[in-house]
């Protein structure tokens, strides 16, 4: 049932992008006076579920949920028709148009899907607000996995204080400001540094592996198991593990760490499953590998209820949700170029 629900939701969200984007179209054509001879949700190749025609336009719903389409007369489109444009164009085709005209209409779907895309961070902001985590309250640091930030300097535990000498207020930001900054000023076991950044940082981290340059340092909180793992039937999904081979550990990378160490042997492990605290025996691999998945974020509700940092919430009024959706927007937009 779970299933059919979420196909649904899945299928109703889908329909609603296809009809807006089409929309798109639709209206600059009809304002230009261009004929629309169909507007369809989904394909209706050989046939359709359903079908109207209301004035010169028919309105109607395919059977095949890849997409949709509008079919306006003097221009080919995903229904093909080259007949049509074998005869001499007529004042109400899109060919008969002036080019300002068709570049409007052309460009119509992907404008309205640019706008659309600015609303939903609207009201998320007015919805939801902001969630983050101030950097000052990362007690103990930062998680460095990724070996080209390790390589410049930055270490797990490390504190990063400013960046390019200006201070970082929301843990979220420091990716995106060590991206674009020349320098880090940190804290390691009470001493400051500055690291400073290579000028081909950008070109390293290219070239290297996908994983984000610092982390928020959580615990080791198993996902899953592999089906051939010794320790499948030890485990189970969300146990937090605390201990391991009889020392403490609070993060995930003080397990790993911890693993490396243990090459070939079984060791005590303690594990949180709910309320209680078991106590098991874990192998670790020659290779230092236990087959566990572990958690490589956690959601910001989670975090709040492990107690690891304070979660900060920001609310919005309708008129403030503006400014901060479209700069989020634009945030978005310009980390994708």
């Amino acid at each position: 049932m779970e299933i059919i629900i979420k196909l649904g939701q899945f299928l109703l969200s889908l329909s609603l992008l296809i009809v807006l984007h089409e929309l798109g179209h639709f209206i600059p054509a009809k304002a230009f006076k261009t004929r629309v001879e169909k507007f369809y949700l989904f394909f209706d190749v050989k046939f359709s579920l359903l079908k109207k025609k209301i004035g010169e336009t028919e309105y109607g719903i395919g059977w095949l949920p890849l997409g949709g389409y509008v079919k306006i007369a003097g221009m080919i489109d995903e229904s093909m028709d080259k007949e049509q444009m074998a005869l001499p164009p007529k004042p109400w085709e899109f060919r008969s148009k002036p080019a300002w005209q068709r570049l409007i209409i052309m460009l119509g779907g992907v404008t309205v899907n640019f706008i659309l895309a600015f609303v939903i961070y609207i009201g998320m902001a007015f919805v939801y607000g902001d969630l983050y985590i101030e950097n000052k309250d990362v007690k103990d640091g930062i998680w460095v996995s990724n070996p080209v930030v390790s390589k410049i300097g930055l270490q797990t535990g490390d504190k990063i204080l400013a960046v390019d000498g200006s201070p970082v207020e929301k843990f979220h930001e420091l990716n995106e400001k060590i991206l674009l900054g020349k320098s880090i000023e940190i804290e390691r076991e009470g001493q400051r540094k500055t690291i400073n950044l290579p000028v081909n940082f950008i070109d390293q981290l290219l070239s290297g592996e996908k994983i984000s340059m610092v982390q928020l340092r959580i615990p080791f909180v198993v996902s899953g198991t592999l089906e051939d793992s010794p320790n499948a039937d030890k485990v189970q999904p969300k146990d937090i593990i605390t201990s391991f081979n009889g020392k403490p550990v609070q993060y995930a990378d003080q397990v790993l760490a911890e693993v490396e160490n243990a090459k070939g042997k079984t060791v005590p492990v303690t594990v949180k499953r709910g309320e209680e605290e078991l106590q098991i025996a874990l192998k670790v691999s020659d290779s230092a590998k236990m087959g566990i998945g572990y958690a490589g974020g956690l959601p910001y509700d989670n975090i709040e209820k492990l107690g690891l940092y304070k979660v900060n919430r920001e609310q919005y009024g309708f008129l403030e949700s503006f400014p901060v959706g479209i700069e989020k927007g634009k945030n978005q937009l310009t980390g994708y170029g």
